[in-house]
């Protein structure tokens, strides 16, 4: 996952731009997490949880953007297409069909847990 952290030099504004395939990261940051350090510990939290196997397929809905949690990944994608994808979803398992959805992404569990490090190191 490639991405950098910008500082608007008129507003201090802070944003994050990331590759095509992880696009939707950068507004999810932006909106949901911004310069929130207490959400970055909890979804920390969550992450170790998820590690630690206390807690699985963990679903957190944010004001536009909603992540989905499972042992080896996080999801990350648009409110509006949740219930869309989590129907897809469903059938998947049943067809064994992959389907790719344009307003979403999928990151390894470590690779969120550092993104959220280099986010917080980057807002202080």
């Amino acid at each position: 996952m490639e991405y950098e952290f910008i500082h608007d030099s008129l507003t201090g504004a802070a944003s994050a731009r990331f590759s095509m395939e992880h696009e939707i990261m950068g507004p999810w940051l932006e909106v949901e997490v911004g310069k929130n350090i207490e959400k970055i510990n909890i979804l920390l939290e969550v992450v170790d949880n998820i590690k630690e196997r206390q807690q699985k397929d963990i679903t957190i809905t944010g004001m536009e953007y909603s992540l989905i949690f499972s042992e080896d990944s996080v999801q990350v994608f648009f409110n509006r297409d949740l219930e869309e994808v989590e129907r897809a979803y469903d059938s998947e398992i049943e067809q064994g069909i992959n389907t790719d959805y344009d307003s979403s992404t999928e990151c390894g569990v470590e690779d969120f847990r550092e993104l959220l490090i280099k986010w917080s190191n980057f807002i202080k």
